[in-house]
């Protein structure tokens, strides 16, 4: 029998938190190697784990994978979360693409310099509501189905509820015009294996705050 996945990242959000949602949405057990040190991400890379000397990198049936992207699309493929067929993979990979286009724009935010920081929100507002929102909004209404694709749950329904918690972090009222993608979140949230991950005490992460920006800084080695 297979062990649990391990996922090799700093203790952060960052491109690990979008594996641990959908992981945890499969009802999969995972185990998390932290990268606390320069000496960790060293060793890390010298063992010659990182293709391309980067992480998030998981270990999952006897693979070491990298590439944000391909380890969500090999998990969504093995728990069955990628549509029934060519078209509904289409459709995910456009959604799921999409959504990954806001949530860079908020996983990259921590970084920005102070005096740039509150036009970048600004921008963030701006796409949530005038831009990206609208399309799932209206994919919801156009066919009036519990979820995005083939009614019935998919990596780009967790995704895109993942990326709604964020936003509501940045501002609760982003939502007020989108009734159905706030009865997706409800109704995504309580999906027995999704509510687990939402409690507190599970791994799911907090937002980045400036003590764990300075720790990853200094573990990657970043200015």
């Amino acid at each position: 029998m297979a062990g649990k996945p391990k996922l090799h990242y700093f203790n952060g959000r960052g491109r690990m938190e979008s594996i641990r949602w959908l992981l945890a949405a499969a009802g999969v057990e995972f185990e998390e190697k932290f990268i606390e040190t320069p000496e960790d991400w060293d060793k890390l890379r010298s063992d010659g784990h990182l293709m391309f000397q980067q992480v998030p990198m998981v270990e999952m049936d006897g693979m070491k994978m990298v590439q944000t992207r391909a380890i969500l699309n090999y998990i969504a493929t093995k728990y069955n979360l990628y549509g029934k067929d060519i078209k509904e993979k289409a459709l995910i990979d456009m959604y799921t693409e999409g959504i990954a286009d806001l949530s860079e724009m908020i996983i990259v935010l921590p970084l920005c310099p102070p005096d740039q920081k509150e036009a970048k929100i600004a921008l963030i507002k701006e796409r949530t509501t005038d831009r990206y929102l609208p399309v799932f909004e209206k994919v919801l209404k156009s066919h009036g189905q519990d979820y995005l694709v083939g009614n019935r749950l998919s990596k780009a329904d967790i995704h895109l509820v993942e990326l709604l918690y964020y936003v509501e972090e940045i501002d609760p009222s982003l939502l007020a015009n989108f009734p159905l993608l706030k009865a997706l979140k409800t109704r995504v949230s309580n999906l027995p294996t999704v509510k687990k991950f939402l409690q507190p005490g599970s791994q799911r992460k907090p937002p980045i705050n400036e003590k764990s920006l300075e720790q990853a800084k200094k573990i990657f080695r970043m200015k």
